[in-house]
């Protein structure tokens, strides 16, 4: 079988019907039997849903009918499980899902309650069926879907892995946090409730300052985790899929990195795409930081930790809410344009003005059963300038540094990169 797949699509806007990114980009993209993207956007008109008291760092909405535009590319597998499918509350929220349902596109990731979240979704092929599972690590905990019971409905909302965060501090550092906690008093409401039995005891070696949790350890570093039951569903339904399809796709939204670089992803994030792998999975489409990150091939199987973005139009939004005005200190009454201006420092900070977030690959990989035979790449670019109608649009690009700002980050995980005179990358590991 064949696959392709892309990252972000910021999408706030319809795409012209000659542009000229459809016939460079659709021939390799049509390649695959199953093609995904991430959906970074509700789908609902102006004035049809209210927005939530959240974002997902801007709110994003565009006309249903841009899904016509997105399937000219050729794709036929989506998921807007990200921290973007609330925006727009639940109005946006179910009018996104009967948009999806509407295209005839396989969608997962998103549902009425956490059963529909969760559940694989899958694409019939003649080369075989295809599973989709999609969950997030990067969202409000607001936007998660809630479990049916016999007398309460499901709440709607999407399919998370909610991560649990501590520090580790070596002694000295570790008693000097409990010192600060201890002169400021601002554990004393949890210390109350735990001495009058409603909260439980902090463990040995344990102290909280707020909201941060501190353990005692050898060296200072940040740790993740999750709660067992929200794995187990994921690897539920990774069982579930080996029974009904030839193929499983695990789609993963996370923002997390380590270390200082961007480009990163987390410690956990890695062990979880193995651990997906270990269970049954095929392949693991990463999206969210908005750039591209390294990609590992593991048991033969290809791990993307993030595609960067497809399309990125942050600006195009037309219109926003009080909430989003009133955080950078403006009145309603302020245009967008003034809204984006403060935000972004006059347009010099922000994806906007990032190369990294304008420059990504469209892989193309081949199996030979379920592992991995061949992995090509289309190296692709954004426009950051020119028209408005065309900046955010990808375009292919042969330009050798994608290749080789890739091959670095690629290197410790053992994938090489080279970039041929076709203008494709191949890789090898």
């Amino acid at each position: 079988m064949k696959f392709t797949a892309v990252g972000d699509m910021l999408i706030q806007r319809r795409i012209q019907a000659d542009f000229e990114g459809f016939a460079e980009l659709g021939p390799f993209i049509k390649q695959g039997d199953a093609s995904f993207f991430n959906l970074e956007t509700t789908l609902n008109r102006e004035a049809e849903a209210c927005a939530s008291q959240f974002s997902g760092g801007t709110y994003l909405r565009a006309d249903p009918k841009v899904l016509g535009d997105i399937k000219s590319f050729g794709f036929n597998m989506t998921t807007f499980n990200n921290n973007h499918a609330l925006d727009f509350f639940y109005t946006g929220f179910e009018s996104t899902l009967k948009a999806l349902d509407d295209s005839g596109m396989v969608h997962a990731g998103a549902g009425r309650n956490l059963g529909e979240a969760s559940a694989p979704r899958y694409l019939e092929t003649s080369n075989g069926r295809v599973a989709l599972i999609s969950v997030s690590l990067s969202f409000s905990p607001s936007m998660m879907a809630g479990e049916q019971t016999p007398r309460i409905p499901g709440r709607p909302g999407i399919n998370g892995i909610r991560i649990e965060t501590h520090v580790e501090l070596p002694a000295e550092e570790f008693e000097h946090i409990k010192r600060i906690a201890d002169i400021t008093h601002i554990n004393v409401a949890k210390e109350i409730s735990r001495q009058e039995g409603y909260s439980i005891p902090l463990e040995e070696n344990v102290c909280e300052l707020g909201d941060l949790r501190f353990i005692l350890g050898d060296t200072p570093r940040v740790v993740m985790s999750a709660p067992e039951k929200d794995i187990h569903r994921v690897m539920r339904a990774i069982r579930e899929a080996q029974l009904q399809a030839d193929y499983i796709i695990i789609s993963v939204h996370s923002h997390q990195l380590s270390g200082t670089d961007r480009e990163n992803p987390s410690e956990f994030l890695k062990d979880f795409a193995h651990r997906c792998i270990d269970a049954g999975a095929h392949a693991i489409v990463g999206h969210g930081p908005h750039l591209l990150r390294p990609i590992e091939i593991y048991k033969d199987c290809p791990i993307f930790y993030s595609l960067g973005d497809f399309v990125l139009q942050l600006y195009n939004i037309e219109v926003a809410p009080e909430e989003f005005y009133t955080r950078f200190g403006l009145p309603f009454t302020s245009t967008v344009r003034k809204l984006l201006q403060t935000r972004s420092k006059n347009f010099t900070v922000g994806l906007m003005t990032d190369l990294r977030m304008f420059l990504s690959v469209i892989p193309c990989w081949e199996t030979e059963g379920t592992k991995l035979k061949k992995l090509t790449l289309m190296p692709i670019e954004m426009k950051m300038t020119g028209h408005k109608s065309e900046i955010g649009l990808p375009r292919r690009s042969y330009d050798p540094n994608i290749a080789a700002y890739l091959a670095e980050m690629c290197e410790p995980y053992g994938t090489k990169i080279s970039f041929g005179e076709d203008g494709l990358i191949t890789c090898e590991w």
